[in-house]
């Protein structure tokens, strides 16, 4: 019984969904229009369950690329209606189109010069009468038994400021980098904003040996920089080469007597590269198609002179994953 029910909350807001989808019209896009040519910010306001839908919109438009912010109704007719300024767009979100909060502050939306989008479920309504766009999010029934709690309505409501906010995204062109900007603390601000510059190891740091001395200060070189590696470089300070410790490892096996043998004889040619300017995670998805744990850093494609080298271990470190 309990399943059933689920199941049939959800056949029902995917229906409205459906409903919703294919009642997009001309009015959709003078909603886009009105915000694009718009020389203010969006101020989404709502009461109650609206209200919520409402923050969230806000918040989507904020993240990608539209201004917005989100006024309480019932605070705006007491002071805070002084947020909106002359060439905001305020899109004013009721069901009933006839919410008390909402419907007082309609008539100063209008005085203070801002455009109006009334997101209402009621064409009639004094909302939708007012707006200077009216985007329908009327739906059949609500989920609730009861036809009381909004459900149906709130899941339309939310997927319209949805398709708002990529309609928007889109005709701006907004890209990844600039979705990154507005999440620079998490985990997919690291991914799309840090780059190889960032976590590579430089300078001193670098390990470097060239190909003619013997392994045993290749080794030093690979103990003392931590990095599980060393460059090979020629007398222009070419990279010619890598060894690393499975290099070691391997030619122990084999039983090889290397340690006075120079170091280009052991190292592997032609090592992976990066350059600097790329993308932390670019680094990542090498060092995870090739299954190594480093590349070396260049300026540019051309170059020749390492400049760096970045670890599989700073990029996991630094939450790039």
């Amino acid at each position: 019984m309990i399943i059933e029910e689920a199941k049939k909350v959800i056949r029902i807001e995917a229906e409205a969904l459906a409903r919703l989808a294919d009642s997009i019209d001309g009015e959709f896009e003078r909603a886009v229009a009105l915000i694009l040519q718009s020389k203010g910010r969006v101020v989404v306001t709502g009461m109650g369950k609206s209200g919520l839908i409402g923050q969230k919109i806000a918040s989507t438009m904020a993240s990608t690329g539209t201004p917005s912010l989100f006024l309480h109704p019932a605070e705006g007719i007491h002071g805070d209606l002084g947020m909106i300024i002359k060439g905001d767009v305020v899109i004013a979100i009721s069901n009933s189109g006839e919410t008390e909060e909402v419907v007082r502050i309609l008539p100063i939306v209008e005085r203070l010069g801002a455009s109006l989008i009334a997101m209402t479920g009621n064409p009639t309504s004094t909302l939708a009468r007012s707006g200077d766009v009216f985007l329908n999010v009327a739906v059949a029934e609500e989920a609730c038994p009861l036809g009381l709690a909004p459900t149906a309505s709130t899941t339309a409501t939310l997927a319209m400021g949805d398709a708002l906010a990529v309609a928007l995204l889109i005709e701006r062109g907004f890209k990844a980098e600039d979705f990154a900007l507005f999440h620079p603390g998490g985990s997919l601000g690291k991914k799309l904003l840090l780059k190889v510059s960032d976590m590579m190891h430089a300078g001193e740091a670098l390990p470097l040996v060239r190909g003619d001395v013997p392994m045993r200060e290749a080794i030093f070189e690979i103990t003392s920089k931590k990095l599980g590696c060393t460059g090979v470089v020629d007398d222009s300070g070419a990279l010619i080469g890598v060894v690393t410790d499975g290099d070691l490892r391997r030619a122990l096996e084999r039983g090889v007597d290397f340690m006075g043998r120079p170091a280009a004889e052991l190292m592997t040619k032609d090592p992976k590269r990066i350059l600097a300017g790329d993308l932390a995670a670019k680094a990542l998805q090498r060092m995870e198609e090739f299954s190594i744990t480093s590349l070396f850093v260049f300026d540019d494609k051309d170059s020749v002179l390492p400049v760096g080298i970045v670890h599989l271990h700073d990029l996991l470190k630094a939450g790039i994953a």
